[in-house]
């Protein structure tokens, strides 16, 4: 996990004002034509002439270029801070942002694209809080509509046997490592930074899943796979893969 991974299902602590000033700094990379083109395409084509939700929207780095390309974009996020900066950007005013936890906020209407990405379902920290969100999902999806969630591969193969602490980031002013809980599926995200010559600490909870649980959860929901790749450029899928980007869609009538 990453200082960007999710927003929803966290408490409001770990992505209010203080976080949200910089956010968008600090995930700079990840805004870039290069990272968000891929993914944008991808949700274009799927959304066709419908509209999408985005669970976790944060600050808009998906939505509101999802929106220039014409698809209607509503989102949900449970940060205010977040919600804010969104909605103080170019084109806020093309989508429609609610506060709420993705697990049980409706929003009105009905959508032919539901996406969660960036590792975001791993904020909800139990099974039933992540089946509530792909049954949530189901709820606002138009027959024959899809879900999609771009999550990470747990890293687990760089565990040693017996041990719980997985570095991710080493460098000179920022520190980052992974605490596991094996035996329940848990996950704590340390990030350890330098500012202004003070260390600052968040560590972050998580749930980690595996696609095959996920596809579990979206049969729950009433919804079946119909693609799973490696990346948004629709890379193959293999057991060395490190992420996923799945699609499961709720079947037409």
């Amino acid at each position: 996990m990453s200082w960007h991974t999710g927003r929803v299902g966290a408490d409001e602590g770990y992505f209010g004002e203080r976080v949200a000033a910089s956010y968008d700094e600090r995930s700079a990379g990840m805004a870039s034509p290069e990272v968000v083109g891929p993914v944008v395409d991808v949700l274009a084509e799927l959304a066709g002439d419908g509209a999408a939700l985005e669970f976790a929207i944060g600050t808009g780095r998906i939505a509101l270029p999802l929106a220039d390309k014409g698809v209607r974009v509503a989102g949900i996020d449970n940060s205010d801070a977040m919600l804010k900066r969104l909605r103080e950007k170019p084109g806020a005013d093309r989508v429609h942002a609610v506060a709420g936890d993705m697990a049980t906020t409706r929003v009105d209407g009905e959508f032919d694209l539901v996406y969660l990405v960036f590792n975001t379902i791993s904020n909800l920290t139990t099974q039933d809080q992540q089946v509530a969100c792909f049954r949530n999902v189901a709820a606002h999806l138009a027959p024959g509509g899809c879900f999609v969630v771009e999550n990470e591969i747990p890293n687990l193969q760089r565990l040693p046997f017996g041990e719980t602490i997985v570095p991710f980031h080493v460098s000179e002013r920022r520190f980052g490592f992974d605490e596991y809980d094996v035996a329940n599926q848990g996950l704590i995200s340390h990030h350890l930074e330098i500012v202004d010559g003070r260390a600052e600490r968040v560590s972050m909870p998580f749930r980690y899943t595996w696609p095959a649980e996920l596809d579990l959860m979206a049969r729950l929901g009433g919804m079946r796979l119909r693609h799973r790749w490696s990346g948004w450029r629709r890379e193959p899928f293999t057991s060395t893969s490190r992420t996923h980007v799945s699609v499961w869609e709720k079947p037409a009538p």
